[in-house]
């Protein structure tokens, strides 16, 4: 059996049916795309906005693509027309964007607010006040063309397990206590290493790209 049929089987297996697949297809050329679409997998992760433009016109339409890298507010407009759901939101400044965007197309644009959850010094995403703060005002009426669907957030890369979950936990509370003020759909936690974890800790959505395609290409 082919590799990547095999990979993807497998981790299908390894999922709850309420779980959402995200499989991440960065550096990885249309064909091995194609082949996982054909097995029946509709929703796929791209990191940079410059690889997905080259992919979504040589791909099915019906590919809900999610942008699960950071995202620079001038990158934007480029995806606008076709994005289903941008995961990385982590700035109120890129909210705002998106929103402008998202209203020269009449549409709305479901996003995800990316929270730093990790001990590691990570780059990107919200202090859980910030995240509550940008909810409240999302309630509020602000950003219409928005949907905040759910929260997205990555763990320290650790071989501690203890420390992922507590993690995981973390943004778990934080979604729990959102959803008990607006019904949220997504919680996505959860890459090729740890997924298992993520479930266990609530997660609805993962991103799974290594354990499905193999080891990216670099050079790209």
């Amino acid at each position: 059996m082919d590799t990547i049929k095999e990979n993807y089987i497998n981790i299908k297996k390894q999922l709850p049916e309420h779980v959402q697949l995200v499989a991440v297809s960065k550096t990885h050329p249309v064909s091995e795309i194609q082949k996982v679409y054909d097995l029946g997998q509709r929703v796929f992760g791209e990191n940079k906005v410059q690889e997905l433009l080259e992919k979504q016109p040589l791909l099915p339409e019906d590919i809900q693509w999610h942008l699960i890298g950071h995202l620079q507010t001038n990158k934007v407009k480029y995806i606008a027309a076709f994005i289903d759901t941008i995961q990385s939101v982590d700035s109120e400044k890129l909210l705002s964007e998106i929103n402008k965007e998202a209203a020269k197309y009449n549409r709305t644009i479901k996003v995800l607010l990316q929270v730093k959850i990790a001990e590691e010094e990570s780059k990107f995403g919200f202090e859980i006040s910030e995240a509550e703060d940008l909810f409240n005002q999302y309630l509020n009426g602000d950003f219409p063309n928005i949907q905040i669907t759910g929260l997205m957030g990555m763990a320290t890369f650790t071989e501690d397990e203890k420390q992922i979950r507590k993690e995981f936990l973390i943004l778990k509370n934080l979604f729990d206590a959102l959803h008990q003020l607006k019904k949220l759909d997504t919680l996505s936690m959860g890459m090729s290493d740890d997924f298992p974890i993520a479930v266990e800790c609530g997660a609805n959505s993962v991103r799974v790209g290594s354990a499905i395609f193999g080891k990216r290409d670099y050079s790209r």
